[in-house]
């Protein structure tokens, strides 16, 4: 019943659309140290849905510390000098007894390195080729991490807030922010300004290097164990040639293996002092109130006089077409990508428009089984190249942006007995029926009311409501939440024409053909989207982040 009922909300709202997102009432502050809070008030349940996004992502990383942003989203559940231990003093003591032994690790690992880059040894990670001095350190710090776990209080954090009634405390990091949530009843609204300013004054970043072969782990698991996952990767790095977009959020195995505290800290120093924070309270509360609070608990925390580096390295202009081709033990397909412009660029909405009516993928999608968004066979590449020429099983096309550009991307999957290669002519032709006839009236109109509904699917509910304006604030301002309806609703038939000639042309492709490799066997079960973000990944709007 659910579902129905916010369909029919959505539909009633049709006529005050362009104004209708200006009537969430949210209320903007900024501390005295920097820190921005953005609060919605509503009463309809006592609950509140909090969160504070860091504008940290892996776009503000550079070589040699990739993935650093994805393992803060780790570190900061660890604990602090009063969470998640039973003895401070000791354990401080061992953090920087492993820091030393770390150090004599890298100085064994780098004349290691060395002589594979001479080519005395093949790999430089095979553990016959420890030294004395290599196994003794790795030895000495296997005790001290086994000291430590004696005194390590496992999900101290997670342990008071589940006590106090929290649902969905997790985090994400994405390639320009990472987001820690929690929902909590409303009476216990200073818990939460306790407990979110005590990790951000007074972090312990307890098994931190342990931490690290965690996330490699993660990374095998995601990506590398996942068929086609890192020919992906290759396929991103390719399109992206020097935006920090280059890389994936979860980062480079060998920088992820060699980063240290030190660099840790100071990224910790940079991209989480409170002038680059921004919390989001959205549920039962007194907003008032919310700000005394957060005065007097972020309040203590001091900005950054440096402020935050701002991303300067921006993508130059594609010269040429490039083109992939890769056999890997996987569901052949064929992908395309253009690199487009970021969120908050006046052609977005267009190039959403773009892609709705092509693939039928959401701008917003509200929640699972909910209302939202234009599913796959209602886009034209599956009408006519799944439906009519019967060439392909799925055909689809997303629009994705991010701060500093964007990517629209397609992707079919050819029916057995048609290769990747068979595909391409007939997908063109559909690119090329837009960028000569343009779009329908009701093509237009369709994708405008799937919007419409998407999104009034979000602000349902305070999470809805909280993601909505996360990713918003991630890329821009409140002021672009409250007028996404109406830039939406302001999109005209010239407009995606206009759009698909600017970005969709011969030079801007990237393209990559996947066959299955010879003697592998199809895949078992339903082929689901790549779990892994970094563009071009299929996906929708303000959809997919790296999850701990």
């Amino acid at each position: 019943m659910i579902p129905n009922r916010g369909l029919a909300l959505a539909v009633l709202l049709l006529a005050v659309a362009p104004v209708a997102a200006q009537d969430v009432p949210v209320v903007e502050r900024t501390l005295s140290n920097g820190m921005r809070l953005v609060m919605v008030e509503r009463h309809e349940q006592p609950t509140i849905a909090f969160g504070w996004l860091a504008r940290a992502g892996s776009a503000n990383e550079r070589p040699g510390t990739t993935g650093m942003a994805h393992l803060f989203e780790h570190m900061m559940f660890k604990g602090t000098k009063t969470l998640g231990t039973k003895d401070s003093a000791r354990d401080a003591e061992l953090n920087a007894r492993q820091d030393e032994v770390q150090a004599r690790i890298r100085e064994e690992m780098s004349v290691l390195r060395e002589k594979q880059r001479r080519g005395e040894i093949a790999d430089m990670n095979d553990p016959a080729v420890r030294t004395p001095r290599l196994l003794e350190a790795l030895e000495e710090f296997d005790r001290l991490v086994k000291e430590q776990r004696e005194l390590i209080v496992k999900d101290e954090m997670d342990r008071i807030y589940t006590q106090a009634g929290a649902t969905g405390i997790n985090a994400s990091t994405s390639e320009d922010r990472t987001f820690y949530i929690v929902s909590l009843p409303s009476n216990k609204l200073e818990l939460w300004f306790w407990i979110e300013s005590d990790r951000l004054a007074n972090p312990v970043f307890r098994e931190f290097y342990s931490e690290r072969d965690v996330i490699l782990e993660e990374r095998r698991q995601t990506l590398e164990s996942r068929p086609g996952g890192t020919v992906d990767e290759a396929f991103n790095a390719m399109t992206w040639m020097a935006s920090p977009y280059h890389w994936e959020v979860i980062g480079w195995p060998s920088d992820i293996s060699q980063v240290t505290r030190e660099q840790a800290n100071e990224f910790f120093a940079t991209y989480y002092a409170p002038n680059n924070l921004t919390a989001i309270l959205v549920g039962d509360f007194d907003p008032d109130a919310a700000i005394a609070l957060a005065e007097r608990y972020f309040g203590r925390i001091p900005a950054n006089p440096k402020g935050v580096p701002e991303v300067i390295t921006l993508e130059p202009k594609q010269p040429a077409e490039q083109r992939m081709v890769a056999e890997v033990e996987t569901t052949p397909s064929l992908q395309i990508a253009f690199k487009t412009v970021a969120a908050v660029h006046k052609d977005s909405p267009a190039l959403y428009a773009l892609a709705g009516i092509l693939g039928g993928s959401p701008m917003f999608m509200s929640r699972p089984g909910g209302p939202g968004g234009m599913r796959p066979p209602s886009g034209r590449l599956y009408k006519s190249l799944v439906l009519d020429q019967k060439i392909a099983t799925s055909a689809s096309a997303y629009a994705h942006g991010m701060k500093m550009g964007g990517v629209f991307s397609f992707r079919v999957t050819p029916v057995p007995g048609k290769s990747p290669a068979e595909v391409e002519a007939p997908l063109q032709a559909e690119i090329d029926r837009v960028l000569k006839d343009g779009v329908t009236d009701e093509e237009l109109e369709r994708f405008k009311r799937a919007t419409l509904v998407g999104f009034y699917g979000r602000l349902e509910t305070n999470t809805g409501i909280r993601e909505t304006l996360s990713q918003f604030l991630t890329v821009g301002t409140v002021q672009d939440f409250q007028d996404v309806l109406a830039r939406v609703e302001a999109v005209t038939q010239e407009d995606v024409q206009r759009v698909a000639r600017e970005y969709l042309v011969p030079d801007g492709r990237n393209v990559l053909l996947v066959s299955r490799k010879e003697g592998a066997k199809p895949p078992e079960g339903r082929m689901g989207m790549p779990g892994m973000p970094g563009m071009p990944r299929p996906r929708a709007a303000f959809e997919g982040e790296v999850e701990r």
